[in-house]
């Protein structure tokens, strides 16, 4: 469809004095919208995100505006936007995923589950997040692999975030023989990880016996450190608790089963 422009009548002074108003308002209204969106979001978005969303925010303003005062100059667009608008139908459906990364990129800049260099899980997928972009986010799993995860999955998929909180709770199950002193143990694991210099002391570590297993007496330790240092506290605590144990004769059993017949064995002669 050809782009048409119909001129109705002549232009007065007066249109041009109200259009000359309006943009200077709009132009007044963009900036002052784009001050305050950049002092709202200073703390929440990206050093290199934030001018892109004020820009946008910005234009936009100015372009409905001038949009707005086209009639009043006699431009009437009607060819123009039905055209835009089938275009606009046909893009839309050809870049809906595109728009929906764009917009979920916007609201995770703006809501901020996680920063970079956080140690997260996001989809089935644990890593450090490495980059937060509009359209996607990265991360760098334990393995050492790259991994682009669109944004808008990320936005509507549960996030689960290890070091948001400055502390994090290690839990271990500890089997003892049944024959083994219980509170002789448990006093051990409690001495261990108080001596720790990286456990805390509020809240409290929790340690006791859980349950009674098949094949040993379960201990739960429970004990609270810094998220940013909690795998190497458990790797570390682990084997001294293992080694403690070991050295005051206090073994973790290995499974076992009694077998009993009912009517004896018999001897064959």
């Amino acid at each position: 469809m050809a782009f048409e422009t119909i001129v109705y009548g002549s232009v007065t002074l007066y249109d041009l004095l109200m259009v000359t108003v309006i943009l200077i308002i709009a132009v007044v209204i963009a900036k002052g919208v784009a001050l305050n969106l950049r002092r709202g979001l200073r703390d929440k978005v990206s050093k290199e995100h934030l001018p892109i969303i004020t820009r946008v925010v910005y234009y936009s303003i100015i372009i409905i505006a001038v949009l707005s005062v086209l009639p009043m100059l006699g431009v009437h667009l009607s060819g123009l936007l039905v055209a835009g608008g089938i275009a606009g139908i046909v893009i839309g459906f050809a870049s809906q995923s595109v728009v929906g990364n764009l917009i979920s990129g916007f609201f995770l800049q703006v809501e901020r589950p996680m920063k970079l260099g956080d140690a997260v899980n996001i989809a089935g997928i644990t890593g450090v997040v490495e980059d937060i972009r509009i359209i996607s986010t990265t991360l760098r799993t334990f393995d050492g692999l790259y991994v682009r995860i669109p944004n808008e999955k990320v936005f509507t998929t549960e996030i689960t975030n290890y070091v948001a909180h400055v502390a994090r709770r290690l839990e271990y199950v500890v089997g003892i023989r049944y024959s083994d002193d219980a509170d002789k143990a448990i006093e051990i694991i409690r001495e261990l990880t108080e001596e720790h210099p990286l456990t805390l002391k509020h809240p409290a570590s929790d340690i006791f016996v859980d349950n009674l297993g098949d094949n040993a007496v379960n201990i739960m330790v429970r004990i609270w450190v810094p998220s940013t240092e909690w795998y190497k506290v458990k790797m570390e605590l682990l084997w001294k608790i293992k080694t403690a144990l070991e050295a005051e004769g206090i073994e973790i059993p290995f499974p076992q089963r009694v077998v009993w017949f009912a009517n004896g064995l018999r001897s064959r002669e």
